[in-house]
This record gives structure tokens, C-alpha cells and sequence, in this order.
């Protein structure tokens, strides 16, 4: 895996249940660090209803999804665009265990966790939530097209996690950006953990 190959930074919204159902997915595409346009959005209806708590987290309410597809009517879409892919995420293991449940053949190439990525560029923060990060690397973000904005939306979350992702390993030295990333690639550690 090299810096400058294709990468899809996704993340999801669930339900509450425990596990959790999916019920917004967001995904973007970077090339060398540059976003592609190439972006995807979906709001999905669960089996269970989305918690009144979750809903005041993320604002997604059932009659929001009421009229929307199950994850399986979507997911040869999904497939479509992340099957032999390098995702990222920030605390990607969240939407990698989410993702593996609807997909469970799914194997992404590689899982680069942003979360991982921050703690080892810049060590030493009080907090590494989303928010803290675009406030102390002056992230801001102008989210254009169709898309539900705000904190702890998929696509915000993603345009968030896409500027950090390219924030941080352009404050990397070129030369050294694979070995960073190959660091923060939690699909390579369970591997290694596995042998």
C-alpha cells in the first residue's frame, strides 16, 4: 500500500441496537491525497427502530428512514465501490465491524484508522474526537451538494475525515508516508496478531 493510491474514507450512523444496524453510510474517494468527487450517501432502514439517544446524537429519526432501502437492496452498490479497496476511518474499527456484519465476504485491502494516524503524528492532545482535531490542524469544512451536514453526520464526518487524512500525511515527509500509514492499518495488525 502506498501513500498515493486510491483510498475510500467511509463512516456510518447506526441504529442503537446492539450490535448495531446501519442506517446512514457515507464514502468518498482520495487519490493521492486529493479528493476525487466521486462520493456516495445512503440513509438505510433497520430491522430495529433508530433509539430516541442516537437520534439526538446524530439527528436521524425513524421516519427519516422510513421510505429508505434496507442495506441488502444497496449493497452491490456498495461492493461496487469498496470491494478490493484501502478504506479509512476515523476509529475505523467501528465501521469495519459494521460493514462486516452486512458484507461478511467483504475484505477491504486495507483499514487505515485516522484516530491511530493522529495519535502518532501528534502525540500529546487532550482529546482526539473529530471535532478537537479540526479545531487545533484549523479544519474547516464547506460541505456542497444533497447531503444531511452537521456533527455526526456520515458525509460530514467523512469531508471531516478526508481534510484530516490529507492534513496529516502532508505533514509527513513523503518518503515515509506508506510506513505511516501501513502503521495505522488495523487490517495488516489483525493479521500480524494472527501468525
Amino acid at each position: 500500500m502506498k501513500w498515493d493510491d486510491a483510498f475510500w474514507i467511509v463512516d456510518v450512523e447506526g441504529n442503537g441496537a446492539n450490535p448495531p444496524e446501519i442506517v446512514e453510510l457515507a464514502m468518498a474517494e482520495v487519490k493521492a491525497m486529493v479528493p476525487t468527487g466521486n462520493r456516495r450517501h445512503w440513509l438505510l432502514h433497520p430491522n430495529e427502530p433508530i433509539s430516541p439517544m442516537v437520534t439526538r446524537i446524530h439527528g436521524i429519526t425513524n421516519e427519516d428512514v422510513a421510505d429508505a432501502p434496507s442495506f441488502d437492496e444497496i449493497a452491490d452498490d456498495v461492493l461496487i465501490w469498496i470491494e478490493d479497496a484501502a478504506i479509512v476511518g476515523h476509529n475505523v474499527k467501528v465501521d469495519l465491524e459494521a460493514l462486516k456484519r452486512v458484507l461478511p465476504h467483504w475484505k477491504p485491502r486495507a483499514a487505515i484508522d485516522t484516530l491511530k494516524l493522529a495519535k502518532a503524528i501528534k502525540p500529546g492532545l487532550q482529546s482526539y474526537g473529530l471535532s478537537n482535531l479540526s479545531e487545533v490542524l484549523g479544519i474547516t469544512l464547506k460541505i456542497e451538494g444533497d447531503f444531511r451536514t452537521g456533527s455526526h453526520s456520515a458525509p460530514y464526518d467523512v469531508a471531516l475525515t478526508v481534510a484530516l487524512f490529507r492534513v496529516l500525511l502532508s505533514s509527513v515527509p513523503e518518503a515515509v508516508r506508506s510506513t505511516v500509514l501501513a502503521d495505522a492499518d488495523i487490517v495488516e495488525r489483525q493479521k500480524d496478531l494472527l501468525l
